[in-house]
């Protein structure tokens, strides 16, 4: 009897191990990439697409992961990426330290549930340090909101671009919860990031891009000879049907013997085709977008003739998905049929018209001065080649996600592993005036923290523990703000230096990795089920 107990107990402590070696693993694969001087990884993927990034999240997903406890981890990043949008590396580093921690009190024989409700304790307790030295901010103040995304750009490929992107990520967060409206804008708890359109081109610099108020489709017009490339005053009409000749529901052949009858069919299809065309100008549009169709052509080469003839601009080619987000910034709405199509059917645009991208000679069709009643922005991206594009995209995203946390929690702290260090202070104060096996694991919770300085240091080439010794004593004199100044390799005050984080990127990371964690803690056994 005793042994087989014993045998059972030994079994949870090996699943257990072999949980946190795996998740610590992943830990540490990302641990390079943390803060401003963090590396890039080049992963090649399955289809031998190669992606260039250091954004926690995206690294993960990407690795092909094949224990479940490292799985959870993967999530945990994902989960960060859409609570907060930065912080991913942060948050799964958080975790790792932890789970060493959590190696360390196992080893000494401290029960799993212990170790795992001291560290909820210690969770709670650095969400009230943290809330208690953050800053209120106001999102009217932009140049506070400016300089939080500039710390979250800094530690991107883009950050040398952090000027021009900066303000580009606010202004577009701050365009769609409400513009000039100040009283709009202060009643905002979320934003939709989705109301965002990201529209990547190639060629040219990041320096080139720019937001748009009103829309940009990444082509050019489609037009014949003749046609108009510049519309002003434009009414605009978004059709879903097609301008070709009919087809019938089954596929069928029409076997014409005389050239007579080849003449009627060709006489009726033109026929049918500038009737149609005569109905769109009655209508007083004079922009025609028209849907992608997939059972028969959505346009030819004659209904853009006629429309040409007709002075209408057309852009064809739009895609199911993008149908929404232009009505909502036209204020169109789709027609689906000839008939239904009318004058309050139009949106409408003080400019439509081809521009010509400098340094590529691509064309884009451009939609200035919009009424757009669904508060939408566009940001035109430019790149030299597919890997910065995409790096730039995921980039301001993540930009844009850290003014989405500030209009969510109102609060600032500062940067550069300050908070961390912060917390890691306080909860050591706090384990001392606990008695037991709490203050025993808060301790540990509390030495766990201080994983982000000394990475951070150790990312930008300082002796880490010099600089974490340093900020300990700098805090312990109160000083909340002084952090790792990576630029001059010393510890400064970032509030100074305008180092600063959203409140959520903070608190959402603490409290993720320790939920993580304690789940990863209570596992004692792997039933594998084929």
């Amino acid at each position: 009897r005793k042994g087989e107990t014993f045998n059972e107990r030994s079994k949870g402590k090996d699943v257990r191990t072999s949980n946190i070696i795996a998740a610590k693993a992943v830990a540490n694969a990302v641990r390079t990439s943390l803060g401003p001087r963090g590396m890039d990884k080049l992963m090649e993927l399955s289809n031998g697409e190669v992606l260039i990034s250091n954004d926690g999240a995206t690294i993960l997903s990407k690795m092909n992961v094949l224990h479940p406890a490292a799985k959870m981890l993967v999530e945990l990043s994902q989960s960060q990426d859409i609570e907060a949008g930065d912080g991913t590396t942060t948050v799964v580093v958080i975790a790792g330290a932890l789970l060493e921690a959590c190696g360390t009190l196992l080893s000494k024989g401290v029960h799993p549930v212990a170790i795992a409700s001291s560290f909820m304790k210690a969770a709670d307790e650095a969400n009230r340090i943290l809330e208690g030295v953050a800053r209120p901010v106001n999102l009217n103040d932009r140049d506070a909101l400016i300089s939080a995304v500039n710390t979250c750009l800094s530690s991107k490929v883009v950050c040398q671009n952090s000027d021009l992107l900066a303000p580009i990520a606010v202004d577009s967060v701050l365009g769609i919860i409400g513009g000039k409206n100040e009283t709009e804008r202060d009643a905002a708890t979320n934003v939709d990031l989705r109301d965002i359109r990201m529209v990547e081109q190639m060629g040219g610099t990041i320096d080139d891009t720019e937001l748009v108020n009103g829309l940009v489709f990444n082509k050019g017009s489609t037009k014949s000879a003749g046609g108009p490339s510049q519309i002003s005053n434009a009414k605009i009409a978004l059709v879903q049907f097609c301008l070709s000749a009919p087809k019938t529901d089954m596929d069928n052949n029409i076997v014409v013997s005389d050239y007579a009858a080849m003449d009627r069919i060709l006489r009726d299809e033109r026929k049918y085709i500038l009737g149609l065309c005569k109905k769109i100008k009655k209508s007083g549009a004079n922009v025609v977008l028209i849907q992608k169709s997939i059972l028969r052509d959505a346009y030819n080469e004659l209904s853009l003739h006629f429309l040409s003839k007709m002075g209408i601009l057309v852009v064809t080619d739009i895609e199911r998905t993008d149908v929404e987000f232009i009505c909502r910034t036209l204020g169109c709405s789709p027609v689906a049929h000839i008939d239904a199509l009318s004058k309050d059917k139009l949106g409408s645009a003080s400019h439509v018209g081809d521009v010509v991208m400098p340094g590529s000679g691509h064309k884009v069709v451009k939609f200035t001065g919009v009424a757009n009643p669904g508060k939408t922005m566009t940001v035109l991206l430019r790149g030299s080649n597919d890997l910065v594009l995409a790096e730039a995209n995921r980039s301001i995203h993540d930009a844009q996600c850290v003014v989405r946390s500030l209009v969510k929690k109102r609060f600032l702290v500062a940067g550069g592993g300050a908070p961390e260090v912060e917390v890691s202070l306080r909860l050591k104060e706090f384990a001392l005036g606990l008695t037991g096996m709490d203050s025993y694991c808060i301790k540990a919770y509390a030495e766990a923290l201080e994983t982000i300085p000394y990475t951070l240091a150790e990312n930008a080439g300082m002796k880490p523990i010099d600089v974490v010794t340093e900020l300990r004593k700098e805090h312990s004199e109160g000083k909340h703000g002084a952090g790792i100044n990576v630029k001059k390799n010393i510890v400064s005050d970032m509030y100074d230096l305008d180092v600063l984080q959203p409140l959520l990127v903070s608190t959402s990371a603490i409290n993720l990795a320790t939920e993580t964690v304690c789940m990863i803690l209570k596992v004692d056994d792997l039933v594998v089920v084929q």
